[in-house]
């Protein structure tokens, strides 16, 4: 049996009433965690032409290093922007990124914390933004392109770990 399906099929977030709770980890144990996330961004194959050939350097700067730091930006402020994450002391993020064919563009985001919680959430937010950041900054030169996944690729350290 996957360890998916070995899991409660309970929702955490929700208490005995239905009603939004985030979810008690006092009583588990402080662990390396760590979680990588995947978007992939298509282009249209003029538009990926275009920006392959000036570096990604647009008027607003380069788009990649750009989408790195929001990428990074987003990690951090994942508790912020979703209601029922744990604020986490993250022991380090990263983002990168490659052309995984002609028109694709594949954003991968690291997170990694020692706590009592995964960062699962901050990865997937990182991967997001970095995605989101090169949309807003390839817009003017078309709105056909196309953040087609974001998932979760692995995740150690907690109860269950996972690997795509």
């Amino acid at each position: 049996m996957k360890k998916e399906e070995e899991k409660n099929n309970s929702l955490t977030h929700l208490d005995e009433e239905g009603n939004p709770s985030m979810v008690d980890v006092g009583g588990k144990s402080v662990t390396k965690r760590i979680a990588i996330a995947q978007t992939v961004i298509s282009f249209p194959k003029e538009v990926a032409l275009q920006i392959q050939g000036q570096d990604n350097a647009t008027k607003k700067g380069s788009i990649f290093q750009t989408a790195m730091i929001a990428g990074i930006m987003g990690t951090k402020k994942t508790s912020d922007l979703i209601p029922l994450c744990h604020p986490l002391p993250l022991d380090k993020c990263n983002i990168e990124m490659e052309w995984s064919s002609e028109t694709e563009v594949t954003i991968k985001s690291t997170a990694s914390v020692t706590s009592k919680t995964g960062v699962e959430m901050e990865a997937l937010t990182g991967a997001s933004v970095a995605a989101l950041t090169i949309y807003d900054m390839c817009k003017a030169l078309s709105h056909d392109i196309v953040i087609k996944e974001t998932k979760l690729m692995h995740k150690t350290g907690g109860k269950s770990d996972f690997n795509r």
